[in-house]
Parts: structure tokens; sequence; C-alpha cells
């Protein structure tokens, strides 16, 4: 179970997988093997990541781990949830960013919560009917203004209030410790019975 295929080409998220595993893995890419990603059709985060996982899990014929996540606000009805990194025309972080912070423009500070929301599925092999399923959240409310310069999507809006900081500006090896994407790698460690 050495190698395991990442179901993913977003580069930001293959980096946080590769620090919070740590090396217990031997993880690989889709685009290191030419693995041509599918449609996400799926109406929640778990329904996508199994569609990722499967996907990578067949084209590879390895483990597959994927991962679906998003922003959740609580003033948008849920917006932009599973199409986060498709939220704007243009589909890039900037844009995803600007639309949401224009559609909340309006909304008062105490009805700014958000939370990050993430999903991680872990197949053992393609038709794996019992797949690891495991999601986690991480609580915290939009800004009005981008700040900060690490991290990816929308971590300069996103204030994390036990740190007095938005997640772009949390040093990346304390965001990996608190994030729903560390929580949720810690728990399927642990799922998996790995040292930690």
């Amino acid at each position: 179970m050495n190698k395991i295929i990442v179901a993913s080409n977003n580069q930001g998220k293959i980096k946080e997988f590769n620090q919070i595993l740590n090396s217990r893995f031997d993880l690989i890419s889709m685009s290191e093997l030419n693995i041509q990603e599918l449609p996400e059709t799926g109406l929640t985060f778990v329904e996508n990541a199994i569609i990722k996982a499967r996907n990578a899990s067949k084209q590879s014929g390895l483990p597959a781990i994927a991962d679906d996540s998003g922003l959740v606000v609580d003033a948008l009805n849920g917006e932009p949830g599973i199409y986060s990194a498709r939220y704007s025309d243009s589909k890039d972080d900037i844009s995803n960013t600007e639309k949401v912070l224009y559609k909340m423009k309006n909304i008062p500070h105490d009805k700014r919560t958000a939370r990050f929301w993430c999903a991680i599925v872990f197949m053992r092999h393609y038709l794996d009917p019992n797949p690891i399923i495991i999601q986690k959240g991480w609580e915290g409310l939009i800004t009005y203004e981008p700040k900060g310069k690490n991290g990816f999507g929308y971590d300069p809006i996103f204030y994390v209030p036990t740190h007095d900081q938005v997640s772009a500006e949390l040093d990346p090896v304390e965001k990996n410790k608190i994030s729903h994407r560390g929580q949720a790698l810690k728990a399927l460690i642990q799922e998996l019975a790995l040292p930690s």
C-alpha cells in the first residue's frame, strides 16, 4: 500500500497532502500517470470524492486518495460549496474570491460565518465497496478584503478567530495542524492504523 495516487491535479492540495502525510506513502499525482479527470457530477463533497478516487484508482491500478473540499458560506446558503473551484466564470482563485466578496458586500460582520469542508475518500482498489470516508470542517468568518500570501483558493478571505489571522497569513505547518484537510488526513492516518 506504499504507492497511492492522489486524485487531483491541484498543486496546492498535493503539496498539503505531502506535508501532512509526511512521507508515509509514495504519493503520485494524476498528471504523472496521465490520468484523465472525470466530471464531478455529485451533489455533495462525499459523492465527488468517491467519483475522483474511483476514477484515479481504475486508471492507475493503485489505491487512491481523493479529497473534495470547498468553502461553505452560511449567508450564501452554502455557496460556493461543491462549486468552490469553479465558482466564477474564469474559475481561478482570484475571480472565485472576488465573487464571494461581491456577494457578501452587504452582509454584516456577525453574519459572515463560514467553514471550509473536506471529504477525504480512500479506496484500496477501484471496486472497493467500503471506502474509508472522512469529513471534517474548519470554522471561520469571511473578511471584507483579501490578506496574506500563503495558501491558495479562498485562504485570503477566511478569517480564523482562534489565531486572529486569515488562513493565508498562517504558517503552513500551523495551517496543516488545524485546517479541514489537515484534520481529515490525520483522521485517515488513524483509520489506517499508521503511526502518527
